[in-house]
């Protein structure tokens, strides 16, 4: 399962100049890291990010995720699963009470490495460290009842993609991660 990530980054064309530098970190990363998709690497590892939209792709599902203090993106950590787009649709089920979830494409959306600030959680410290993300493109049913998930996030709503920017409280999240996915989202429906 490894190698097949391994050469679905590869095979991925970035974005950017932050998706081309971020590819080769992760690509290094994965082939030298044996324990790179447990969160116990307390250096790196690996996590999935979703960008949820409606059936229309005129909303975006997003949490009000406590640890950020912030209106974010769904997903999480690996822990031990190297099938990151199950680990994508897992997080989104978790974090936003949905059931319907699938992908819009089984490809890679977007490739990002994200610092974390060191924290506590569940009254341990965690240290600094960076989070190798791959971000899939997911579909959820917006008529579908959403709910919070009281240990990580305390509220789960639709945004217009617009919105959904304006709604993170994290400059680089908004100018770096979710302006390019919306521009990402806009390209995909003009060559659908």
């Amino acid at each position: 399962m490894r190698e097949d990530l391994i050469r679905q980054i590869r095979a991925y064309t970035p974005y950017n100049e932050q998706e081309e530098t971020d590819q080769k970190t992760i690509l290094r990363m994965l082939q030298e890291q044996e324990d790179i998709f447990l969160r116990e690497n307390l250096t790196a590892h690996m996590t999935a990010s979703a960008w949820v939209v409606n059936a229309e792709r005129t909303k975006i599902l997003m949490a009000y995720h406590n640890l950020y203090d912030s209106w974010a993106w769904l997903g999480g950590h690996a822990d031990g699963q190297e099938d990151l787009l199950g680990v994508a649709l897992r997080e989104v089920c978790e974090e936003s009470g949905v059931k319907k979830v699938k992908p819009v494409t089984e490809e890679i959306f977007s490739l990002e490495v994200l610092t974390v600030d060191g924290h506590e959680k569940k009254g341990k410290y965690v240290p600094s460290h960076l989070h190798l993300n791959v971000t899939y493109l997911l579909e959820a049913d917006e008529e579908e009842t959403v709910r919070v998930k009281k240990d990580e996030n305390s509220a789960v709503g639709w945004f217009s993609p617009e919105k959904a920017v304006e709604a993170s409280s994290e400059p680089w999240f908004q100018e770096r991660i979710y302006r390019k996915l919306n521009r990402k989202l806009e390209l995909l429906l003009r060559i659908s």
